[in-house]
C-alpha cells in the first residue's frame, strides 16, 4: 500500500491510515510519502540555503518544528510514546540545523528534501507500535537505488529488499518511505519520476505482492477531469497501457512510468480513496475491454511547431535532422503528423524553444502556436473496431483541432486544440461517449 502526503496530513489522518493498513490483518508493506506541506518546506529551506541565508532557513525550520512537536500531542496517547517521537524529532530538526553552518550543494539539498518521508514513517511506526501493531520500519535507503542511467536498478532493489525482508521476519507491517533512494554512487537522490507510487510500483514487483494499493485522495481515475466537466464516474478498471495514456496526457493521479514494474511482473495496481475506503476505485491490471473506450484527458501548456520545407520533406535525412534538434536539447515530442511538404510536432516543455525553432529554420519555414492543449481518449481505439475513432472526432465537430493523432497507439487518439476551447471539448466527449 502507498499513501500520498493528504493521506498522511495529519494526526487524525495517520490514525485512519493506520486502521487501513491493519483492517486486514494480512501482512503488508507500507510505503509512506512526507505530510503534505512538509516537502515544500524543505525546499524553501534549501532555497534559503543556496542563497546563504541561515537565518531564514532556521526560520523555516523552527515553524516545521514547531508543527511537528503540536502534531506529537495529538497523534499519541501513552507519554510514553510521546517522549520517544519528541526525542527522535528534536535530533531530526537538529540535523536539519546542521545544513545551515556549511557549504551547501545539490547533495545537501537531496538529504534535506528525504527526511520529511524519514519523519512521518517514524511517526507511523510510533503510533503502531503504542495501538499494539507488529510494526518495523524499513530504511528505504539499504534498498533503493537507482543505476547509471538514474533509472531504477531491479535486480539491486530485489535482491538487497530481499535481505532486509529475511532480516525482518514475523511483522505484520512493514513500512518505509517513498520518493527517496541511492544512486549509483551510494549518494542519497530521489525517483525522478512518479514519486512514492513509483516506489511501490518497484517493491510490489520486487514482492511479487498479490496486489499493489495506491491510496490518494480521489476515488480512482475518472472517466474525464471532475473539475471542468459535471457527473464523472470513477472507471472501474482500466488495461495497464490505457492508465499510462492517460496518466501521460493528463489524469494527474498517476505519473505514466510508475505502473511499469507492476506491469512486467502481471500485479494488478488499485487506486483507492483515503477519505471514502469503501469506494471500489480503479483496478488497473493486462486485461483489456473490447470494444470500449474508457475516458479522457487533458494536457495543458502545449506548443505546436510547424516545419514546412517542399524542397527538404522528402530528402534522405530530413526527419532525423528535425527530431535530432529537439534531442540536443532535450525536449520530448507529444503528437507528430507529417504531410508531403510538413510536419507538424507538439512539445510541452518550452525551456529552449527560441533556440530550437532557430534550428529548425534552416530546414524550412517555421510556425509555432502556443496555448494549446492536448485532448486524449483512451480505451480500446484497434483501427479494427470500426466506427470507434467517429465517435471522438464527432464530438468535436464544433471544435477547430489543429492536429490529430491515430494510429500510434491501439488505446488513444489524440487532438490538439487552443486551451481556450478545452472545457467545451472535455464537455462534448463526456455527452457523446459516456452519459447517452
Amino acid at each position: 500500500m502507498k499513501f500520498g502526503g493528504t493521506s498522511v496530513g495529519t494526526p487524525q489522518r495517520m490514525q485512519d491510515v493506520s486502521q487501513l493498513i491493519t483492517k486486514s490483518g494480512e501482512p503488508t508493506f507500507v510505503v509512506l510519502s512526507a505530510m503534505s506541506g512538509t516537502t515544500n518546506s524543505l525546499v524553501e529551506i534549501c532555497d534559503y540555503l543556496y542563497k546563504k541565508n541561515s537565518d531564514g532557513a532556521n526560520e523555516v525550520i523552527n515553524n516545521l518544528e514547531k508543527k511537528y512537536m503540536k502534531h506529537v500531542d495529538e497523534l499519541y496517547s501513552t507519554e510514553e510514546m510521546r517522549e520517544a517521537t519528541r526525542k527522535f524529532l528534536t535530533d531530526e530538526f537538529r540535523y536539519l540545523r546542521s545544513f545551515t553552518k556549511d557549504i551547501f550543494t545539490s547533495f545537501e539539498e537531496k538529504i534535506i528534501v528525504a527526511q520529511g518521508e524519514v519523519m512521518s514513517t517514524n511517526m507511523v511506526v510510533n503510533y503502531l507500535k503504542e495501538i499494539g501493531i507488529k510494526a518495523v520500519l524499513l530504511d528505504g535507503l539499504d534498498f533503493m537505488r537507482t543505476d547509471k542511467n538514474a533509472e531504477p536498478d531491479a535486480p539491486y532493489i530485489k535482491e538487497h529488499l530481499a535481505e532486509t525482508m529475511a532480516a525482518n521476519k514475523g511483522y505484520q507491517i512493514y513500512i518505509t518511505q517513498g520518493f527517496v533512494c541511492r544512486n549509483a554512487y551510494g549518494e542519497v537522490d530521489n525517483l525522478q519520476r512518479g514519486g512514492s507510487d513509483y516506489t511501490a510500483s518497484l517493491i510490489g514487483a520486487a514482492l511479487m505482492a498479490e496486489e499493489i494499493l495506491i491510496w490518494t485522495d480521489i476515488d480512482g481515475m475518472h472517466n474525464n477531469d471532475p473539475r471542468i466537466v459535471d457527473e464523472t464516474d470513477a472507471v472501474h478498471q482500466l488495461h495497464f497501457e490505457e492508465a499510462a495514456e492517460l496518466a501521460y496526457f493528463g489524469a494527474k493521479i498517476l505519473h505514466p512510468t510508475c505502473v511499469q514494474p507492476a506491469k512486467f511482473a502481471g500485479i494488478p495496481v488499485r487506486i483507492k480513496n483515503t477519505m471514502d475506503p469503501e469506494a471500489d476505485g480503479t483496478v488497473i491490471n493486462n486485461n483489456l475491454q473490447r470494444g470500449t473506450i474508457k475516458a479522457v484527458a487533458a494536457k495543458d501548456n502545449i506548443i505546436a511547431i510547424k516545419i514546412k520545407s517542399s524542397r527538404m520533406l522528402l530528402a534522405t535525412g530530413f526527419m532525423r535532422k528535425v527530431f535530432e534538434i529537439f534531442e540536443n536539447y532535450n525536449t520530448p515530442i507529444d503528437m507528430i503528423t507529417t504531410s508531403e511538404v510538413g510536419v507538424s510536432v507538439s512539445i510541452d516543455k518550452a525551456t529552449h524553444l527560441e533556440q530550437i525553432v532557430d534550428e529548425l529554420k534552416k530546414y524550412g519555414t517555421v510556425t509555432v502556436d502556443k496555448d494549446m492543449c492536448i485532448i486524449c481518449v483512451v480505451g480500446d481505439l484497434d483501427w479494427s473496431n470500426l466506427g470507434f475513432e467517429t465517435l471522438a472526432t464527432d464530438a468535436m465537430r464544433d471544435i477547430p483541432v489543429r492536429m490529430i493523432s491515430y494510429g500510434g497507439s491501439n488505446y488513444n487518439i489524440s487532438f490538439l486544440i487552443k486551451e481556450a476551447d478545452k472545457k467545451r471539448a472535455l464537455q462534448n466527449l463526456s455527452a457523446q461517449l459516456f452519459n447517452k
